[in-house]
């Protein structure tokens, strides 16, 4: 386990009862089992079935190869970044939608802390190095999004900083849309109880607990912080040349489907097969800050 990780539990307010939650007790309490996958108003009872999402999802994948030839063909560019909750399934649903792409063309971007160098420049610089090319896949793990969420939340940036980027986001995304880019931006929610679930889950699974971190521990008290700067975030960076994707991730397998079937929607490729791409859930997938309320 990350030796930054500390053992303790923390005492929350979950539906207006003091609940106390100690992530290392390697039993999951019930009021996290039983209300997970219905918490944040999640809309099903039950997850999709395995079989059926491998289905979907294969069909999904064979039309984003054909999006790689496409962007070959055409020097399109294109580029989405994945925010959201912390396990909210981003990493996931990247894995999904590159998982057959040429990683020459389709490449993953996740920024490291910022060097001292890096610190010094303006703060959109070190992403937009990391533009696609010509024929160039890029899909962000986080963004330039950190300062609109986890900085302000944390401390890691000044009040000023965070208003300055508020202001200038949509300016950069403009330039971006004028650009051609195709760009897309996804924010991935999850109820609070799933979020529980999901950082038990990676403390307790050796193969999973390089995920957690000392910071995901820190942010479990500041889950309202968090809300009221994503509300924040969605309301004033939400724009027709660059939309906010709101997907309702407590269903990994509904998100991943959703996200890569919008992404297809948006996009006219060469061999496009509309009956492939299937039905757009609007339970799971919407737009803007008004989806989540």
């Amino acid at each position: 386990m990350d030796e930054d990780v500390e053992n303790r539990a923390v005492e929350l307010d979950i539906r207006d009862k003091k609940r106390v939650f100690d992530v290392d007790d390697p039993i999951l309490p019930d009021w996290v089992e039983e209300k997970a996958l219905a918490s944040g108003d999640f809309p099903y009872k039950k997850k999709l079935a395995e079989e059926d999402y491998l289905e979907q999802l294969e069909k999904l994948q064979v039309e984003l190869v054909k999006v790689q030839f496409w962007l070959q063909a055409t020097g399109k560019r294109v580029m989405a970044l994945f925010e959201g909750r912390d396990a909210a399934g981003k990493g996931g649903a990247i894995s999904a939608s590159s998982a057959h792409m040429n990683p020459r063309l389709a490449r993953v971007v996740a920024l490291t802390k910022p060097t001292e160098r890096e610190q010094g420049q303006w703060y959109f610089q070190r992403y937009i190095a990391q533009f696609p090319t010509s024929g160039e896949f890029v899909l962000f793990d986080r963004s330039w999004y950190n300062r609109a969420g986890v900085e302000p939340v944390m401390g890691f940036c000044t009040p000023q900083q965070y208003e300055d980027f508020l202001k200038q986001a949509p300016q950069l995304e403009k330039i971006i849309a004028l650009e051609g880019i195709f760009f897309f931006k996804f924010y991935l929610d999850i109820g609070r109880e799933m979020q529980l679930k999901r950082f038990h889950d990676r403390r307790h699974d050796p193969l999973k607990v390089w995920k957690l971190s000392s910071m995901d521990i820190a942010a479990l008290t500041k889950w309202g912080d968090y809300s009221a700067k994503r509300d924040r975030m969605l309301k004033e960076t939400h724009a027709d040349f660059a939309p906010w994707t709101v997907i309702r991730a407590n269903d990994k397998r509904r998100a991943r489907l959703e996200l890569i079937r919008h992404m297809l929607n948006r996009m006219d490729y060469d061999g496009k097969d509309k009956k492939a791409l299937g039905t757009v859930d609007e339970e799971i997938i919407g737009s803007g800050p008004g989806f989540l309320k």
